[in-house]
């Protein structure tokens, strides 16, 4: 997977290179190509939109509430296994991280190890220029295969050491340690943090545990 997309001459090249995304999620002002940090920044703030910027063309993150449930479960459980251990922070669904000049990912969590802040005070600008130790993507109906693929391919390229993409569907869990190293989980096995959290662990039963508990 190329480190930055090609240039789209029409708008079906555009979506092949977004991994065969639906047009309805790309933003046409301003025009594709030519967006900017500074515009998701204003669109958030001003229309409470969340946008990636990949490569000047703004994608709508779309999430619903079953997914965003979910990645809550997730942000929760991972601040627990953190509370006394200094290795870093939780960003939920709305944590935007530049992963380049032109690429701005939204993980819907995303844990960040303190070895990229050196002087330990969390950057207090809108999108950080930093990326996810580790990156959870919870899949929605919007999402593709191709989109999913590309969104790997950047976290890595990025420095991240751990991707999980977590189905809700059909609950299971692909856990990604390079692009191309993936280990499918069932729903009887269980998330394990491995060199990024050694220690922590969480059955997918337990994280797609939706029911009132009793």
């Amino acid at each position: 997977m190329p480190s930055a997309l090609a240039e789209p001459r029409t708008l079906d090249d555009l979506l092949v290179e977004l991994g065969g995304i639906s047009p309805k999620r790309i933003r046409l002002n301003p025009p594709p190509g030519r967006a900017t940090v500074k515009d998701i920044v204003r669109i958030e703030a001003k229309e409470d939109r969340l946008y990636e910027l990949i490569n000047g063309v703004l994608v709508e993150k779309v999430m619903g509430a079953k997914e965003s449930f979910i990645a809550g479960i997730l942000i929760h459980r991972l601040w627990n296994f953190l509370d006394g251990k200094d290795l870093g922070a939780v960003l939920g669904e709305a944590g935007m991280l530049r992963l380049r000049p032109r690429l701005v990912r939204i993980p819907d969590v995303s844990f960040i190890s303190w070895d990229q802040i050196p002087n330990g005070e969390f950057p207090s600008e809108p999108v950080p220029h930093l990326y996810p130790d580790l990156a959870v993507e919870v899949l929605s109906r919007s999402n593709t295969p191709g989109e999913m693929t590309l969104k790997v391919s950047e976290y890595f390229e990025a420095g991240t050491r751990l991707v999980w993409i977590i189905n809700p569907e059909t609950q299971t869990a692909d856990v990604y340690t390079a692009p191309d190293e993936c280990r499918h989980l069932k729903a009887t096995q269980s998330l394990d943090g491995g060199d990024v959290l050694p220690g922590f662990k969480l059955p997918l039963k337990e994280l797609f545990a939706t029911k009132r508990r009793r």
